[in-house]
């Protein structure tokens, strides 16, 4: 069957969840940190998730500039649908990293949506994601509930991947019984040995409702014997059309971003504290709106931070600035973070473990920059 442009870039909403600390030796001795991972797919535009205070920017925009706006910085606003955001911010608990991209310039979807979750130099050129690696470094492997298991996730030791996790497992002396009966076959034993030990509450979940997988994720996370990463997946930011200031196909988005992030935040109680949710897209839009009161795909874009290890609530930038000879091309926020430093920065926070390690696992010994104790608190 074909697949529609545009049923790729919107889909369903997804979570995934991995890594028990059950299912680890390492990780018994250790504190619980959480990392969730929001996949914005089709290219979420950084200049109206946190507009900046430039009129350049309004002029560029005259049908969809963001008004209404909510208060960050002197330099920087927020987007009005983005309201819990704006009360953790206030707490202390969000912030922003801004004109930063994965290092891609293509444009192109498909290709950017796996580079953005490889991590990779190239698209295509990996069938490993950097968040799989990361925890392979770490040595937090542990079960995958996701078929297929999403790229982002998929590490240099494969994980035992469990699906459909969300039915329930035969009873245990069912399964007593047929292990029996395979005692003397060494590798079937091995199975039933991982089939018997999966926890029965980790599932993999696909919904158009974005709320049971906020709760669902929220609740499993809490649990000090539960997953330890999430990655949800949520699609539509792709509007070259309509796609509105305040209002509008690009704001609503944000809601249900917004959304997830405020159930999460009430369904972690004690555990958000502990837990950092960091958002990922393959591009942002280009400055200027086309003729369909939308825009165009573009390159630098934003990074949205929340729970209890953020460090403080900041927009750290090294700001390009709107002017055309700043524009990448001419035409886009120029990129100059990689974003790829935020994420390994998170990685060594959220795992106990040194960012050179990740950097060089992960990351392929790129040249990344060590943000964490820039934007994370390590202590």
């Amino acid at each position: 069957m074909m697949i529609k442009r545009r049923q790729f870039i919107t889909g369903l909403s997804s979570l995934s969840l991995l890594g028990s600390p059950l299912f680890n030796a390492r990780a018994e001795g250790l504190a619980k940190r959480n990392l969730v991972v929001i996949m914005l797919r089709g290219g979420m535009d950084g200049l109206t998730a946190v507009p900046v205070k430039d009129s350049r920017l309004s002029n560029a925009r005259p049908d969809i500039s963001v008004d209404e706006t909510l208060p960050l910085t002197s330099d920087f606003q927020l987007h009005p649908r983005l309201r819990h955001f704006h009360e953790l911010w206030q707490k202390g608990q969000a912030a922003v990293v801004h004109a930063t991209n994965i290092p891609y310039t293509n444009r192109s979807h498909f290709e950017g949506q796996d580079v953005m979750q490889s991590g990779g130099h190239v698209p295509y050129g990996d069938n490993t994601g950097w968040l799989g690696r990361g925890l392979s470094e770490a040595n937090l492997d542990g079960v995958a509930l996701s078929l297929p298991m999403p790229l982002l996730l998929r590490g240099n030791i494969v994980p035992d991947n469990f699906y459909p996790a969300n039915f329930p497992l035969p009873r245990d002396f069912v399964m007593d019984k047929v292990a029996d009966s395979y005692q003397h076959d060494a590798e079937i034993k091995e199975m039933m040995a991982k089939i018997q030990g999966r926890p029965r509450s980790m599932s993999f979940y696909t919904s158009s409702d974005i709320d049971v997988l906020a709760r669902q994720a929220a609740e499993q996370l809490a649990d000090a014997a539960g997953p330890r990463v999430a990655v949800f997946d949520i699609g539509g930011f792709d509007t070259h059309a309509a796609q509105g200031g305040s209002d509008g196909e690009h704001g609503e988005k944000l809601r249900d971003y917004d959304r997830v992030l405020k159930l999460l935040s009430i369904g972690l109680k004690d555990a958000l504290d502990d837990t950092l949710i960091l958002t990922l897209t393959e591009f942002g839009r280009k400055l200027h709106q086309n003729g369909g009161y939308g825009t165009e795909h573009g390159y630098g874009t934003a990074i949205l931070m929340a729970g209890g290890l953020v460090k403080r609530s900041q927009v750290y930038a090294d700001w390009p600035g709107l002017k055309s000879g700043d524009l990448f091309e001419g035409q886009d926020l120029m990129a100059t973070i990689d974003a790829r430093s935020v994420y390994c920065s998170a990685m060594a926070t959220c795992f106990d473990t040194d960012f050179e390690k990740i950097r060089r696992g992960a990351f392929y010994g790129d040249p990344l920059d060590d943000l964490t104790d820039k934007l994370f608190r390590v202590s």
